[in-house]
């Protein structure tokens, strides 16, 4: 049987190539003549969502042992660095956001908060470590001061690729998301239906050095962060899933793209959304 991350590398590799393939007339959309971002949306975002662990369970739902990168394409820079992770000495040095910062919070479990700040940026709040994340649609809004955990996002709408040369077909119906293959966890991402309605693409610059993972897994300042979030077509049960695929690409710390699928299900209302500061639990002892 094949592994799960290998399964989920190949989906979030296909999801890539055939992104790629769109004409290009099929992107960039919502940013002509002048309209609101917020008034040519193809999809809503906004709402309470919960992350949903389908992958990488011990790498997100607690702090991974030292040394604990696998997945991860470090080149032999990344590893020492990695390697040479101290939580206490981040605590004193009062660097406890670093896992939270844009490289890391999308993978951290807990809430997220999506709502309009006007009608060209959307907000991003999440629980884990009370950060907040702007997503800019005008382009010319520059990023100013110092590089921040969260950096500075410039938004827009792509799509829909649904009929576009490259898109897959078929597969009528969504199916559960997630980042293994069928009848592993949580099965895959709807090939289909990941395609229809468009996504939203961000790219994100002016961060500060962070972690991929609690246990000190680097990204540096330098990385180029790309973002594509997409609201799935309606579950047959009733649910609403969102999927973000985040591509980091850093020469420094990596000898390849990383590419992670993150699941999140909308909520009826935020009465389980309760903010907590930066924090990283020990690593489980050896």
């Amino acid at each position: 049987m094949m592994r799960p991350h290998l399964l989920f590398a190949g989906f979030v590799g296909a999801f890539a190539c055939l992104w790629s393939s769109v004409p290009t007339h099929a992107q960039g959309r919502g940013q002509r003549g002048g309209q609101p971002a917020k008034s040519i949306a193809p999809i809503d975002l906004t709402g309470y969502w919960v992350s949903v662990v389908s992958e990488d369970w011990r790498h997100r739902m607690m702090t991974p042992r030292k040394g604990d990168y696998e997945s991860v394409p470090l080149n032999p820079e990344g590893v020492r660095v990695a390697n040479t992770w101290d939580l206490t000495k981040d605590n004193e040095a009062g660097l406890q956001c670093k896992p939270f910062g844009i490289g890391g919070i999308m993978r951290q479990p807990g809430r997220l908060h999506i709502t309009w700040q006007d009608d060209n940026t959307l907000k991003m709040e999440f629980d884990a470590g009370t950060q907040t994340r702007l997503l800019f649609f005008d382009k010319t809004k520059q990023a100013t001061g110092e590089r921040t955990w969260q950096g500075h996002s410039i938004a827009e709408w792509e799509g829909p690729a649904t009929g576009q040369r490259g898109a897959p077909r078929g597969n009528s119906g969504p199916r559960d998301p997630g980042g293994g293959g069928a009848g592993l966890r949580g099965g895959p991402a709807p090939p289909g239906s990941i395609f229809e309605g468009g996504s939203l693409k961000v790219v994100t610059t002016n961060f500060r050095e962070g972690y991929l993972r609690k246990n000190g897994v680097p990204y540096s300042e330098n990385a180029t962060i790309t973002e594509y979030i997409h609201r799935l077509p309606p579950h047959p049960s009733g649910d609403n899933w969102m999927v973000v695929i985040t591509v980091i690409e850093d020469p420094k710390y990596l000898n390849q793209p990383f590419y992670t699928s993150t699941q999140f299900k909308l909520e009826p209302d935020g009465s389980k959304f309760k903010p907590d500061p930066c924090k990283t639990a020990p690593p489980p002892a050896k």
